[in-house]
């Protein structure tokens, strides 16, 4: 797997994301041969997921040159960073040279603030969706959506399916197969109720006072 030599992979961190848009990719692409991947934020230090989980990034934004492939993750924290100008030229620069540029849940907010949605079909989680319409995105109810260069996936877990996905781009469906395998990703959640087409009404509801 030498294509994977020099693939560098940059997961963009900050407080109060949410774990698993973040960590769920990077197991993903952890474990694509030869390749490397990073944690980045506006500086090195120890980000919380506003909760119990930390992460230490060791590199910031600018530190890693030339990134293939960027993820920005979603989590509570997004919203407070959707006018950073650094963050949001950082976006922007890298975006010119990277192979793919992903976002996991609410992270494509922060890809539309940056203007890379525009005339892009594009997904978030559900609770987002009018919040991204607000950007001119054309939301596109699925688990992850491919546009150009762009891939965007829908809440949470679905940035471990968004991943895959990119594997079987950046490389073949095989290796995609292989990864999934190796994680025995194989999903059989005990009840019907990952999203809100299917979820009973009371617990949509429910959910959505708790996450306002």
């Amino acid at each position: 797997m030498d294509i994977f030599k020099n693939l560098k992979i940059v997961v963009f961190i900050y407080d109060r994301f949410t774990a698993l848009d973040a960590i769920g990719p990077y197991e993903v692409f952890s474990r694509i041969p030869n390749a490397e991947v990073f944690f980045v934020a506006l500086k090195p230090g120890i980000y919380s997921d506003g909760q119990t989980l930390s992460i230490e990034v060791k590199h910031s934004l600018n530190e890693i040159e030339k990134p293939d492939v960027i993820v920005i993750p979603g989590g509570f924290g997004i919203d407070s960073l959707l006018q950073n100008r650094e963050i949001l030229d950082w976006i922007r620069l890298t975006h010119n040279t990277t192979q793919f540029t992903a976002s996991v849940c609410s992270g494509a907010l922060l890809l539309a603030a940056a203007g890379l949605l525009k005339n892009i079909k594009a997904t978030t989680h559900w609770n987002r969706v009018e919040q991204l319409k607000k950007y001119g995105v054309e939301v596109v109810n699925k688990r992850y959506v491919h546009d150009g260069k762009i891939i965007t996936s829908a809440g949470v877990s679905a940035g471990i399916d968004m991943a895959l996905y990119m594997i079987s781009k950046l490389a073949n469906e095989k290796l995609a197969q292989i990864i999934q395998l190796s994680m025995e990703y194989d999903p059989q959640p005990p009840f019907n109720s990952g999203s809100p087409e299917k979820a009973p009404k009371e617990i949509v509801e429910i959910l959505k006072k708790v996450i306002k």
